[in-house]
């Protein structure tokens, strides 16, 4: 990934003609708290010991301004995801 801080995620320059604006929605804002989100992700998965190499991650807003992270990764990295999630699932009922 392109993220100059390391740990897989790659934040696109906010560009005003990709979006169709609504008044009053604060798309600044959203599409930061989808990148600090996905930052965010990106870190626990590498904190949690996942390959972040094949992963992207995007900060997007929706029409009303909400952040929005968009997630891609190869059906591998999908498999090894679904074994994580499901590893701290198992640890959660274990306690």
């Amino acid at each position: 990934m392109d993220d100059p801080e390391g740990a897989g995620f790659e934040s696109e320059p906010f560009d005003p003609d990709d979006v169709m604006w609504v008044r009053g929605a604060d798309y600044v804002a959203g599409w930061r708290d989808a990148t600090d989100a996905g930052r965010e992700l990106a870190d626990a998965l590498a904190s949690a010991g996942f390959d972040t190499a094949g992963l992207e991650l995007q900060a997007r807003t929706s029409a009303d301004g909400a952040g929005r992270v968009r997630l891609v990764l190869s059906a591998a990295a999908a498999h090894d995801m679904a074994a994580l999630v499901r590893a701290v699932a198992r640890l959660g009922r274990a306690s």
